[in-house]
């Protein structure tokens, strides 16, 4: 009887064990996929102002009838300049 509790108890601290460095595995899992996460999500607003810039572009090579969404873009712009200006001048 004593042997068996004997074994029982290796048996269970050998699980844990197991369950420990599975634990361990899983932390540095979770840590890997949050560094990918934040590089991916700096990796997208990169790459967001990128596509905004090249849209900036277009609007000004491209003739100004061509494109009204680039002419609307502008004008916001050129509203929000001025509206800073404004406050700077207060």
């Amino acid at each position: 009887m004593l042997e068996d509790i004997k074994k029982n108890i290796e048996r269970l601290i050998a699980l844990y064990e197991g369950e420990k460095q599975e634990r361990l595995r899983l932390a540095e899992e979770l840590d890997k996929s949050r560094s990918e996460a934040d590089a991916y999500r700096k990796q997208i607003s990169v790459l967001e102002r990128q596509v905004d810039n090249l849209k900036l572009t277009e609007a000004f090579t491209s003739p100004a009838d061509g494109n009204p969404a680039a002419k609307e873009k502008i004008d916001r712009l050129i509203r929000e300049i001025n509206q800073c200006i404004s406050l700077l001048e207060k």
